[in-house]
């Protein structure tokens, strides 16, 4: 695994936790930034052949 798909996966695999973590908290602003966020990088991994699946499972 080439460094680009790696950090790509870490930034996936955070943000899912920090999507989490807002939603926990009930911070509805913080979870909408962090879903687009998590949106924005499935896209980036599309679009250079990334295979995300289930990241941190």
């Amino acid at each position: 695994m080439d460094a680009f798909t790696a950090g790509l996966l870490q930034r996936i695999k955070t943000t899912e936790s920090d999507l989490t973590r807002a939603r926990e908290d009930g911070d509805d602003f913080l979870a909408d930034v962090e879903q687009g966020e998590l949106d924005d990088l499935h896209r980036l991994a599309a679009e250079h052949g990334v295979q995300v699946g289930t990241v941190g499972a």
